[in-house]
């Protein structure tokens, strides 16, 4: 490691700590205040409605506040508070908010008692449209998007609605820097990359657990939002990659009661049920119930392979007081389907056939004895307390379990001039438990013209992962005429070991504020133990001991204007779960280092943001996978290098009108080892993506509306030497979305609408990966419609 980021790592954390120490002064809370020192009304009421207020105490200072009692929206609380001081609150372009003397001639006003609530959105909370103002991602505390110094895209509710999204690989798609789908759709799993690597799932701030096969697929109708953080951000959240996390907020029990159901038919009989319901469990709201599931028995574009799942998530909400909130948030899904992404040989994808091409349908396994069962169930709290007028404290706390039955058959080798080509077959159980908990601390208060958002936090998370991988020969099959119900069995054991690690973090955060200065500085000290007992190799035992400091530091400016200009320094740590299947050797943690400088734009009376970033990340101890001699190895590698560019566009344009725009540009290499050089698997070079919803809102067609999307996927290589059986070239994709508001035709059918989405809607045939073994077709047409109704 160079000298000089050895000793600007620490510093980081140390400069924190220092600022921490220093003498806190006083915020206070909303909305039952008395008369008291202006500042500390002000801070408490921005603190606790999450907005950024930058206070000159040379203006505040021997004043005091007005009470503030009643309903008041946050910057209606605030101005309350300002009657009569002689100052007056102003609101800049990117959100954020300052004081400054009223004009001799201006007359006071008396303040106006207003309740909109609704008003005001949460980092945690619903999203009206397109465009999320404010997220908890890589800061765990609710920041202002615009003022983030970060890469980060927010998929909201509306906006995964409109698109009829079925799957993360579905919400991101839209994104700048993400790859979906590498491999197809798979009923099984979401696969990702991030500025080229995999990212870590973050559920209600918590990561979920990460295993072989039995990882949990999420299910997206029970999210709030979906957010993605492209970067490192290990500084707070630990062990990620330097890719980015994708930070999901599940739906959370509100006062206002809503209720739904939507029922789904489509292509490959496509059948399913979606409902939601929240509301008051009393009449006073001192406890909320929310409750949400899906239903899902489907076919799937491969022949005889289903998807059915059955997922439920109820929640519960205790409001014990006004600084006292309590939220359990269970889930539990079961899943019933096989491998849809397939493993089809080059000869008949990609390369000539002595039978020619194999159709995107077949079934080269055998549905007669290939299942996946897996079983997922959650339960856990978020919980938050204000401590007094300066401190809260949060704790999110989960239980999650994941259990998996896994079996299936796949081609191997050349297809012959007869069409038989040889088989493998997986073997695979695998059950992964995960107890995990965050605790931090937040302190709001000034020093001096500083205002300090200071996080300070602690979390623990212990994993036990059992894993037994058995390998074996299956006879052959003929791509043209399959026969199934052949009989085989596994030929021996390629993994079969029990892991157990144990992972704590400490962590500090300062988000610091001096007029439209921002800058953050960040620490983490993780400590990570693992051990393995690998059973395949006689009982051997391998423990990894290792520790590692994450740091963070951004400085950024807020123009009145709406520009947000800033550069930012991250670094990454991850343990990886799972073991070197060529020896018995646990895997070393990765390490990962990024510059990012930026700008965000959101403009004054639109509701808009545009950002562009650049940024150069590295890593050490990547995991590749490849196959060597005919079995597919997960090993580590040397350094990679990514370098790129990211534009996006979303927001609201006009009443009737949403829009998502995106471009990236990706340079990514190897600098070491056998494949020096070449570029990541599946990181593609450009990317383009378009998506406007235009819904009419008057006039003939009022309540109809309709959606429209392009996503550009440039080459890429699904093989670590790049060549050109690893290869498959750019493609363009359309997407489609038809929606009716059955209410606008009549006041009886109010809540009931009808949707009809098309994904590839012109059927586009190609590849959506290769390497040196398979290829995988990517998803044909896809066309569900959907009826729903609201009350």
């Amino acid at each position: 490691m160079p000298h000089h980021l050895s000793s600007f790592r620490p510093r980081l954390l140390a400069a924190a700590i220092a600022l921490a120490a220093l003498p806190l002064h006083a915020s206070a809370e909303h909305y039952q205040l008395p008369a008291a020192p202006l500042s500390s009304t002000l801070n408490r009421i921005a603190s606790d409605a999450g907005i950024a207020l930058s206070i000159d105490p040379a203006l505040t200072a021997g004043k005091t506040a007005q009470p503030v009692q009643g309903d008041y929206a946050p910057e209606a609380a605030l101005n309350a508070a300002l009657q009569g001081s002689g100052l007056q609150l102003l609101r800049s372009g990117a959100g954020t908010y300052s004081l400054a003397a009223l004009p001799t001639d201006a007359m006071a006003l008396p303040a106006t008692n207003i309740d909109a609530k609704g008003d005001s959105e949460s980092a945690w909370g619903p999203v009206t449209g397109y465009l999320a103002k404010r997220t908890a991602a890589g800061t765990k505390t609710d920041t202002a998007l615009v003022e983030a110094p970060r890469s980060i895209s927010v998929a909201t509710r509306e906006q995964m609605e409109d698109r009829g999204v079925q799957s993360l690989d579905d919400a991101v798609r839209y994104m700048p820097g993400v790859t979906a789908s590498s491999y197809g759709s798979d009923a099984r799993a979401d696969w990702l990359r991030v500025r080229g690597f995999e990212p870590t799932q973050f559920l209600d701030g918590l990561p979920l657990p990460d295993g072989a096969f039995v990882n949990p697929k999420i299910e997206t109708w029970n999210l709030e939002r979906v957010a993605l953080l492209r970067g490192p951000a290990s500084s707070v959240y630990g062990q990620t990659p330097p890719g980015g996390m994708l930070d999901m907020v599940s739906r959370r029990p509100q006062a206002e009661s809503s209720n739904e159901v939507q029922l789904q038919y489509g292509s490959d009989n496509h059948r399913q049920i979606n409902f939601a319901s929240t509301g008051k469990v009393d009449e006073q709201g001192q406890f909320l119930y929310g409750l949400s599931g899906v239903v899902r028995d489907s076919d799937t574009a491969i022949d005889h392979i289903e998807d059915k799942r059955y997922n439920i998530a109820p929640s519960l909400t205790w409001v014990a007081d006004e600084d006292t909130k309590l939220t359990f948030i269970s889930q539990f899904t079961r899943d019933d389907t096989g491998v849809t992404s397939q493993f089809l040989p080059l000869q008949g994808t990609k390369l000539p056939s002595p039978v020619g091409d194999i159709s995107h349908h077949k079934n080269l396994g055998d549905p007669d004895s290939d299942y996946y069962d897996r079983t997922y169930y959650a339960l856990g709290y978020a919980f938050e307390h204000r401590l007094n007028d300066t401190w809260q404290f949060r704790q999110n706390l989960r239980y999650t379990k994941s259990d998996l039955e896994f079996q299936t058959a796949y081609p191997f080798g050349t297809v012959a001039a007869n069409g038989d080509v040889g088989r493998f077959v997986d073997f695979v159980n695998e059950d992964i438990s995960q107890f995990a908990v965050d605790n931090n601390f937040q302190a709001d208060f000034q020093t001096g013209a500083l205002t300090h958002t200071l996080l300070l936090g602690l979390d623990h998370q212990r994993i036990n992962n059992n894993y037994n991988w058995q390998f074996g020969f299956a006879p052959p099959i003929n791509v043209l005429n399959p026969v199934y119900g052949q009989s085989f069995s596994p030929s021996f054991v390629l993994q079969d070991f029990d892991q157990k690690s144990r992972r704590t973090g400490l962590y500090v955060q300062d988000q610091i504020a001096l007029d439209n200065w921002r800058l953050t500085l960040g620490g983490r000290e993780d400590w990570v133990h693992t051990g393995t007992e690998f059973y395949d190799e006689n009982d051997a035992s391998n423990t990894e001991r290792d520790k590692a400091f994450s740091g963070n530091a951004a400085l950024s400016y807020v123009f009145d204007n709406g520009v947000v200009p800033y550069l930012s320094y991250a670094e990454s740590f991850q343990a990886i779960t799972g073991a070197d299947a060529l020896s018995n050797t646990s895997f070393k943690p990765t390490e990962g280092k990024q510059w990012e400088l930026g700008t965000k734009y959101q403009p004054q009376n639109l509701d808009l943001m545009f950002t562009a970033a650049v940024y150069d990340l590295r890593q050490q101890n990547v995991s590749v996978s490849e196959v060597i001699g005919g079995v597919p190895i997960t090993s580590q590698s040397g350094e990679v290098k990514v370098r790129g560019l990211e534009l996006e566009a979303t927001g609201n344009v006009t009443d009737n009108l949403k829009l998502i725009a995106t471009f990236t540009r990706t340079l990514s290499e190897e600098m070491d080892g056998q494949f020096e050089g070449s570029r990541l698997q599946r990181t593609p070079d450009k990317q383009a993506t378009l998506w406007a919803d235009y819904t009419w809102n008057s006039g003939l067609l009022d309540g109809f509306g309709i959606g429209l999307g392009s996503r550009y996927t440039g080459d890429i290589y699904d093989d670590r030497g790049n060549t050109e059986t690893g290869h498959v070239g750019s493609y363009t994709l359309y997407d489609a979305a038809v929606h009716y508001d059955l209410g606008r035709v009549s006041s009886e059918l109010a809540g009931a609408s009808l949707a009809v989405n098309a994904t590839n809607l012109f059927d586009k045939d190609y590849l959506s990966a290769c390497n040196s073994t398979w290829c995988y077709y990517g998803d044909e047409r896809k066309v569900v419609a959907s009826a729903t109704y609201q009350w």
